[in-house]
């Protein structure tokens, strides 16, 4: 189990951002694949939870709440599906080289050399 950016974690996380419940709900990641690094599936599940959260608190959550209190459900319909190609991508690594952090994959060359130069030496 290793949490993805997929559609159901984007729309549980926007459903806490429609409702402001953010303060309200905890969130628990699940990081166990025996099949992988579990730093790859730590870091891969961490990010996507974020990246999930960036993309809700992007969205301009105002509009969908005019279209719905003016009884205007076929806009509110269109808008959430424009909201899903926001440019998350490109605020994400913007947010992630300001952090200090790889963006996109370049994560993967720091694991490959903690595989390399730590895990390797247990045995």
């Amino acid at each position: 189990h290793v949490v993805l950016y997929t559609d159901d974690l984007l729309e549980a996380i926007r459903e806490i951002r429609r409702a402001e419940a953010f303060d309200r709900v905890h969130l628990a990641l699940d990081f166990f694949d025996a099949s992988i690094n579990r730093v790859t599936a730590w870091v891969t599940g961490s990010r996507a939870a974020k990246k999930a959260m960036l993309a809700a608190l992007l969205e301009p959550t105002h509009l969908l709440r005019k279209a719905e209190s003016d009884g205007r459900y076929g806009d509110r319909l269109a808008l959430m599906d424009e909201f899903r190609t926001l440019p998350v991508a490109a605020v994400w690594n913007a947010y992630c080289l300001r952090s200090g952090v790889p963006a996109a994959a370049d994560w993967l060359a720091d694991v490959a050399a903690y595989e390399r130069d730590v895990l390797s030496c247990r045995a």
